[in-house]
Order: C-alpha cells, then sequence, then structure tokens
C-alpha cells in the first residue's frame, strides 16, 4: 500500500543556544510532533555570525539527539570527559537517558555550516538510563548509488532498494529508527519500503518532490498516511531530502526545554536535578 501525503508543515525561522539561527520544521510547539520524533532543527549558512556562538553547555534527559553535519564541524565535550570534533558528513548519535550536560560550538570550513539536529524520544523505561553517545565518521555511512544517478546515504535503519540492501550503523533500538539522506537527480523517481505502522515523513532541503502526485517545496516537511512503501519523484532541478520513519511510543509526553519525560512531576523532578547537580550520575564540567 502506498503512502501518500497527509500534511505538509513549512520550517520556522528561529534560533537556539546563543543566537545559532536555524529552520525548525518538528517541535516548535507541542502539535507539532511526530511520535517518536519530537524536534527537527535545520541549519545552513554561510555567515559565522549566524552559527559562531554556538550551543554553550545545555542539559538533555529522557531522548535521544541525532546531529547529522553536511558542511562545517562542530566540536562537543560533556560532562563525562568525552571530547570530539564532529567533521563533516558525520553523525553524533547521543542518548541522555537520566541526564547529559554538553556543549556544541561549530567552527568554519570555508565559512560554511549546514546540517541538522533531530530529537527522538525514549520510552518511560528508557529514561533514566546512562547517558552516551557515538560519532560516527562520514566514511562509516554506506551509500546506493541509484540507477537514475541519485544515490540514498542511510544514517539509521536497513531498507532494501530494488534487490540492493543499505544498512547503517545504528539500527533497532526501541523507536527502530529509519533516517536517509535521499539525493535524486530532475526527474528520478525511487521507491522506498517502510514498515507499516510506523510514522513516517520527509523534509525537502533542496529542489522539489512530489508523492503520489502532491508537491513538497523546499524547506517543508510531509507526514504520511500509513503504508508499507512511499515513492520519491523529483522536480525537474532534483530535489534533496532526509526520509525518517520510527516506531510509535504511544506514551504521554511532558517536557520543558531539553528535559522529556511523561509526567510534570518528573520535570520537576529533572529540574530540581539540575539545580542540584544530580541530574546526572558524574560531576559536571559547568
Amino acid at each position: 500500500m502506498e503512502r501518500t501525503i497527509l500534511n505538509t508543515i513549512r520550517a520556522l525561522d528561529t534560533s537556539d543556544g546563543a543566537g545559532v539561527r536555524l529552520k525548525r520544521a518538528l517541535g516548535y510547539n507541542p502539535m507539532v510532533r511526530l511520535d517518536p520524533f519530537l524536534m527537527l532543527d535545520a541549519f545552513s549558512s554561510d555567515n559565522p555570525d549566524d552559527y559562531i556562538a554556538g550551543f554553550p553547555p545545555h542539559p538533555h534527559r529522557g531522548f535521544e539527539t541525532v546531529t547529522y553535519l553536511m558542511e562545517g564541524h562542530m566540536k562537543h565535550r560533556d560532562h563525562l570527559g568525552n571530547e570530539g570534533d564532529l567533521q563533516q558528513g558525520g553523525v553524533q548519535w547521543m542518548t541522555a537517558g537520566r541526564g547529559i550536560i554538553h556543549e556544541e560550538m561549530p567552527q568554519q570550513q570555508d565559512g560554511l555550516l549546514r546540517g541538522f539536529q533531530l530529537w527522538i524520544n525514549l520510552p518511560a523505561a528508557e529514561k533514566m538510563k546512562a547517558a552516551g553517545y557515538r560519532d560516527i565518521a562520514d566514511n562509516e555511512i554506506p551509500r546506493l548509488d541509484l540507477s537514475s544517478g541519485g544515490q540514498i546515504k542511510a544514517i539509521a535503519g536497513e531498507v532494501t532498494i530494488g534487490n540492493q540492501v543499505i544498512s547503517a550503523p545504528v539500527k533497532g533500538g526501541s523507536t527502530d529508527p529509519l533516517y536517509l539522506d535521499v539525493k535524486l537527480r530532475a526527474g528520478e523517481r525511487v521507491t522506498v519500503p517502510l514498515t507499516q505502522g510506523y510514522n513516517a515523513f520527509l523534509y525537502l532541503f533542496e529542489g522539489e518532490v512530489s508523492v503520489a502526485g502532491e508537491a513538497v517545496k523546499s524547506d517543508h516537511l510531509a507526514t504520511f498516511t500509513d503504508g508499507d512503501r512511499v515513492t520519491l519523484v523529483a522536480g525537474e532541478h532534483g530535489a534533496r531530502l532526509l526520509l525518517l520513519a520510527g516506531k510509535p511510543i504511544g506514551e504521554p509526553i511532558a517536557q520543558y526545554g531539553p528535559f522529556v519525560m511523561n509526567t510534570q512531576d518528573e520535570i520537576n523532578q529533572a529540574l530540581s536535578d539540575y539545580r542540584d547537580g544530580t541530574l546526572t550520575a558524574e560531576p559536571s564540567f559547568l
């Protein structure tokens, strides 16, 4: 059964951190979520003033963040003593769990910075597990070259296109996410299998794409009806998009900024823990 477009959402201009300018496609209010996905931010600028102040130390609890850096690079460190420099094309997959305090500081590379940050919810049983993360270099992320010249890059999940299987470094988990970076040439068509019952959407950031004859404009997110596949057709200038799907959790959500729990009492506890310095099991670098 083919999926069709259910709703389209225009990404809104906003800022976060210390004034980093970005477009928020999911999560700019509690009604604009798609279980298990909480937020999707897109950042793209050739003006360092838009991003160089970065994201100074800040906490998280109860969910995962996925940072995909297409251009530029970003230094990061956390209260666990981890430090790194996420390079162009790479991904950082961070599980906040019980709590993490970290900072992300974009670095200039020919003046450019371009990428995405996705927030994925965790079920109640996993919200207080130990924090952790992994950096995935660009050369660890598999690509599938399409017969018409396009390419699919698999950041999470596993999918079969035609008779070819593409398997990402991150697979499974409670929400079993699929996260693809899809690049299509002008007029190119591709059908991607999606697990029936999983919520799914695309975010178009270059060109134009259509699903079941309905066009999606650049900087728009489109959610889908249920089904076991979606067919993407690029416009005359091609298309570049993110395609995501995940297993819904189906639990209540209580959120206060960087804390995502199930009840207001749990949010109050997270705030109290942060004030008292007990959000994490380890001392903070703050």
